[in-house]
């Protein structure tokens, strides 16, 4: 009679659950939300796109009734990393050119090899490429800049990738414009195609303020408006790029697109590392938000952004790897995040400068805000959209567990990265890409690099 009664009990305790189609459990589920809440032997349901419940195992197993289960153990479940910033297809170009200053890596050799390699077959083969490194190393959204990004928008899609994409607008021909207003006009093209796309945000990219003149900045930032859509844009990544801007233009660079009306009410600053405290008052004010990209800046020896006194100031900060090529040669979010934490200490002498639960916060909500996009990613809450990973924390590496924010930004890797799930969709499981022939995008990229190094002799 106990038996039959606990079954009967089991199967109305299932008949009154909600339907779900997947629910994924782990032994700490890091939500990133607004009481940035860890809930050890967690669970997170999802129905469709979206997450309809997140809390201890036990209450959403017994409150949903799922399709698919991934139960990982001992794993970390959390947000996927949101990069706001690089230039995705030139993963084609990694390594090409290394240790050298800025000025010199881009006009000797990234200007030249684009010049003779870009096409839309390429962008398609390098977008590829990154997006399955990306999603095996745990971003699950990507902030770009490049040429032929309708090209890239269809590749993303075709990877199960969120992004917003930024097409290039620069003063000189480039692959896919020749002149800047044939890039505004491309540049609305695009934007009209994608505008409501569940997946791609499509925005306007300036390059950087010396390679665009006053009214293409001013066009771009227009064109951003009209839309409601982000505007991309290098600002003061060098000492020297502010000190061409104080003798040209008499403020800095910062201070100078606010002069002429150029900041869209939605702009991401890529890098900022010589803004001044002048310059965060308009930023905070203004809403911009900044991507930090501790690794690029190291390697071009630009300098060290000052993040802690950015984030006092109340302005936003993301974080970005930037593009292989010479500024950076991966697109390793984990690796962002640790040295965002290592920079800000050294710079500062002082430890707490930027804590890894700050870390964290850039990788995930904060890189959300950046983008405008903080009510759909960037942290685990009903609502929003289904975009999440699982990080394994089952080798020696990550052996004892304390703090789950310390093990992501000190001891953890993207090679832990174990499962993804973007919009709803897994796209990697168990460490396979399940959207994308990874043989053949790599043999493809294998025959992309004879021909770009033909082209470079």
């Amino acid at each position: 009679m106990r038996v039959c009664f606990a079954i009967l009990v089991s199967a109305l305790t299932a008949l009154a659950a909600e339907p779900a189609d997947w629910i994924l459990t782990a032994r700490f589920v890091v939500t990133m939300d607004a009481q940035r809440r860890v809930i050890e032997n967690g669970a997170v349901a999802i129905r469709g796109t979206d997450i309809v419940a997140v809390g201890p195992v036990k209450e959403v197993v017994a409150a949903f009734s799922a399709k698919h289960r991934i139960d990982r153990g001992p794993a970390i479940l959390m947000p996927g990393l949101i990069n706001t910033h690089t230039h995705a297809p030139m993963s084609l170009l990694r390594g090409i050119a290394d240790d050298m200053v800025l000025q010199d890596w881009l006009e000797k050799f990234i200007f030249p090899a684009e010049a003779r390699n870009v096409s839309p077959d390429f962008v398609r083969w390098g977008t590829l490429l990154a997006c399955a490194e990306m999603m095996l190393s745990g971003t699950t959204t990507y902030t770009d800049m490049y040429y032929f990004e309708d090209t890239m928008a269809a590749a993303t899609k075709e990877c199960g990738m969120r992004a917003v994409l930024g097409q290039t607008i620069i003063g000189f021909p480039a692959p896919d414009f020749k002149t800047p207003a044939e890039a505004l006009a491309g540049t609305e093209k695009f934007i009209q195609h994608f505008k409501d796309d569940p997946l791609i945000v499509p925005a306007p990219a300036p390059h950087a303020i010396y390679t665009n003149s006053k009214e293409t900045l001013e066009g771009a930032a227009r064109l951003a408006d009209r839309y409601e859509v982000p505007m991309l844009i290098h600002v003061s990544e060098t000492e020297k790029e502010n000190q061409d801007s104080l003798k040209a233009n008499g403020a800095t660079p910062t201070a100078y697109l606010a002069s002429i009306g150029a900041l869209a009410r939605r702009t991401v600053f890529a890098h900022g590392v010589w803004t001044t405290p002048d310059d965060w008052k308009i930023i905070a004010d203004r809403g911009v938000g900044v991507a930090h990209c501790p690794s690029s800046n190291m390697k071009l020896s630009s300098g060290i952004a000052p993040v802690a006194a950015m984030l006092k100031a109340g302005v936003t900060v993301g974080l970005g790897p930037d593009g292989p090529a010479g500024s950076n040669n991966d697109f390793n979010m984990f690796e962002e995040m640790d040295l965002a934490a290592k920079l800000a200490k050294v710079s500062t002498r002082d430890p707490r400068a930027v804590p890894a639960r700050t870390a964290v916060e850039m990788a995930t909500i904060f890189g959300a805000r950046v983008l405008g996009l903080q009510d759909k990613i960037g942290s685990l809450e009903a609502g929003k959209r289904a975009d999440m990973i699982t990080v394994k924390i089952d080798q020696p590496h990550a052996i004892p567990w304390h703090d789950p924010y310390s093990m992501l930004v000190y001891a953890l890797k993207g090679s832990d990265v174990s499962d993804v799930m973007i919009n709803g969709r897994l796209t990697v499981f168990d460490r396979d890409v399940r959207t994308l022939d990874l043989n053949q995008v790599l043999a493809r990229a294998a025959a992309l690099r004879a021909k770009i190094t033909r082209s470079l002799q």
